[in-house]
Parts: C-alpha cells; sequence; structure tokens
C-alpha cells in the first residue's frame, strides 16, 4: 500500500511537471509571431504527448476564457447518416497557412495508424431520383413528387433592389465540423474532425464566400457564432442567432447555412465527395431544400425555397460542371422556413480535405454572386 501511495505521487508531481512545462510553452507560443497553424500544430502535439488528465489541465490553465481550444481529443465527430501538397511542397493557388498546417499534420501523424480507407466519388445523376438537364435531385420525401422544370421556370419573386447593402447571410449551425488535412487516401482515428479553430472549420469556408461576394460588390453579413459545443439543440441555436439579423438586416434575402457532410460505410471506409474543376480538386457540394411532408410543418414558403435551390443549382452546374451533388429534397426545416430564399449546403464531407473544402468555397461564392446579379433590378 504504501509503495502504491508513492508510485502515485510520483506520477502526480510528474504530470505536474510536464503541465507547467506545457503551459510555459503555450504561453510562449500565444504571444509570439509564430502564424497560427503553426501554433495549432504545436498545441496539437504538445497535447498528444500528455495524458489525458493533463490535456484537460493545460486547456483549463492555457485557454481560460478564451474561444478557440486546439483538439486534444479524438472520435468527437458525431455520427452523421491529392490535392493539397505533394513530400510537403506547396502547390500552385494553396493557400499560405494551408500548406503549413499539411506539413505540420503530416510530420505530427507521420507514425500514426490507418484506421480506413478514404475513397474519391463523384455523385451524379446516377445517384439522383429525377433527372432534369444538367439538374439532379435525390427525392426522399414520403409523399411529394418534384417537377424539376417547373421548378426552374418559376417566378420566385426574388428581386434585389441594390446588392451593395447586406443581402446575403452566411452562418453555421454545425460550426466545429472540419476536414482532413491530408489527401493520403486513409484516415486515422488520432485525428479529429472537428475544430473551434476558425481556420480549419466551416468558418473558413464561409470565408471563401464572402471573399467572392465581396469581390461582386454584394453585401454580406458572416455570422461566425459555435453553435454545436452541444451537437443537440444547434439548429434551435441557430435560429436564435438568426433572427434579430433578420430584424436589424432587412435588405437580407438570402440565407446560407454552410456544413459539411459524412459518409461512412460499414466497413470502415469514407467517402469524400470529390470533382475536378479547372484542373484543382474540390469538395462536391450538396443542397439540402426542405418541405413540409409528414411531421414536418410551418413550412409556408418551401416550395418557393426548393425552386430558388433549383434556379442556383442550375446556375452553379452551368459555371463549374460536376460541382454540385444531386439536390437533397428531404422532409426537413432546418430554419429555412426564416426566408423564402434559404440554402443548406453541404460542403463535401469530413473526409475531403480543407483545401478542397475551402476552393468549393471560392466557387459557390462566384456562382452566388453571378446568381444575385442576375436577379439584382438594373444589375
Amino acid at each position: 500500500m504504501l509503495m502504491k501511495r508513492s508510485s502515485a505521487a510520483r506520477e502526480s508531481f510528474a504530470l505536474s511537471l510536464i503541465s507547467a512545462a506545457m503551459i510555459a510553452v503555450f504561453a510562449f507560443l500565444s504571444v509570439s509571431g509564430f502564424t497560427p497553424a503553426v501554433k495549432g500544430a504545436a498545441y496539437l502535439s504538445a497535447g498528444l504527448a500528455v495524458p489525458a488528465s493533463g490535456r484537460e489541465m493545460i486547456k483549463a490553465a492555457v485557454y481560460k476564457n478564451k474561444n478557440i481550444i486546439p483538439d486534444f481529443s479524438v472520435n468527437e465527430s458525431p455520427a452523421v447518416n491529392g490535392s493539397v501538397t505533394v513530400d510537403g511542397e506547396q502547390t500552385e493557388n494553396t493557400p499560405a497557412d494551408i500548406s503549413e498546417m499539411v506539413m505540420s499534420f503530416r510530420q505530427i501523424y507521420a507514425n500514426s495508424a490507418h484506421d480506413g480507407a478514404i475513397v474519391e466519388k463523384q455523385y451524379n445523376s446516377e445517384n439522383a431520383t429525377d433527372v432534369f438537364g444538367n439538374i439532379c435531385v435525390r427525392n426522399t420525401t414520403p409523399s411529394h413528387s418534384v417537377n424539376i422544370e417547373a421548378s426552374l421556370g418559376t417566378d420566385t419573386g426574388l428581386r434585389i433592389e441594390d446588392a451593395s447593402k447586406p443581402t446575403v447571410l452566411i452562418y453555421h449551425t454545425h460550426t466545429t465540423e472540419s476536414y482532413e488535412m491530408l489527401d493520403e487516401g486513409w484516415f486515422t482515428n488520432d485525428y479529429s474532425t472537428r475544430s473551434q479553430d476558425p481556420a480549419r472549420n466551416m468558418v473558413r469556408v464561409g470565408d471563401a464566400i464572402c471573399e467572392e461576394l465581396e469581390k461582386s460588390g454584394i453585401g454580406v453579413i458572416h455570422d461566425r457564432e459555435i453553435h454545436d459545443l452541444r451537437y443537440t439543440g444547434a439548429y434551435d441555436r441557430s435560429r436564435e442567432t438568426l433572427v434579430p439579423i433578420l430584424e436589424s438586416n432587412p435588405t437580407v434575402l438570402i440565407t446560407v447555412d454552410v456544413h459539411r457532410d459524412a459518409i461512412h460505410q460499414n466497413d470502415s471506409t469514407r467517402i469524400k465527395p470529390t470533382a475536378l474543376v479547372n484542373g484543382k480538386k474540390a469538395a462536391q457540394v450538396m443542397i439540402i431544400a426542405g418541405c413540409e411532408d409528414g411531421k414536418v410543418s410551418s413550412f409556408p414558403n418551401w416550395e418557393t425555397n426548393l425552386a430558388f435551390d433549383l434556379q442556383f443549382q442550375q446556375t452553379a452546374e452551368n459555371l463549374f460542371p460536376g460541382l454540385m451533388r444531386p439536390v437533397l429534397f428531404s422532409a426537413r426545416k432546418y430554419n429555412m422556413d426564416l426566408t423564402p430564399y434559404s440554402a443548406l449546403f453541404e460542403f463535401g464531407s469530413d473526409s475531403n480535405t480543407l483545401e478542397e473544402a475551402e476552393y468549393s468555397g471560392h466557387l459557390i461564392g462566384q456562382a452566388l454572386a453571378e446568381f444575385i446579379k442576375e436577379h439584382t433590378q438594373n444589375g
């Protein structure tokens, strides 16, 4: 008994020394001039080397009253139903900070177990229930049919008088959803595809959309609030964020909830929806269009919203063939009842890379800018 007590005391003392040293290192990094990518990799690398209790001690001490906490834990992503670098060399048009992260994460996970394969797949008409021209829909509603041709010809009433005023609201119900960093054809459970770091999660994709809209002189609001620290109730919390923003900005007509998918097979294989656009890998994008059906009610504008989604899908596909997955037409609401021009976009899956998703953000931003110009009076 005395020997066990002494061993536990020695372990506690050692852990205290390790944690104190790590806290000192992290404090130095937090006030230094290192880039966020390098800091994040250092935090993660150090955290992985410390027992779980030590990691919690470090997080509590270093990140007290701060919004961003590095991802020390693994397997955080709840179950939902090669374009980066070569040997650490930056590829053309890759954002510099993403290249830094790729190099850092390649070193950190060099010896990690390969827990399953990641397979690229381009979704198309073979995965749809309804097809018209280059527009595909997968209809999973209990009782509704979809007439793509009629929806494309519908006047949705979208009229934008001055697109330079706030016109689009970008937000994130599942803000902490994130991506693989490496395009290696495998994943490791040591790495989490959830992150509070806005440089890595859905905020990064939203930033790319906003950048393209702003280049075109279109007013956009980007809400970067984290709504999914607890996964349950995230849509209620994002709704609480949306309502006052819409009330304060009556010129906002279009709302976009930016997500990513997760496609995990029973054999542990994971799917990354991928398209080649202008010679570069892009994460395929899926629009979810909801409706009243079954238990879903109080969604009076769903038909207008469906037409809006399909018309935007056509614009995006005309500009970037193959970028879009079939629209998922489903009995869901997901806050899309708040405006008649609401969209929920799934940018790839957790198995796409951050670079692929960020690139798709730029492409969707360009398509949305073109779509808005077509609906701007005297535009």
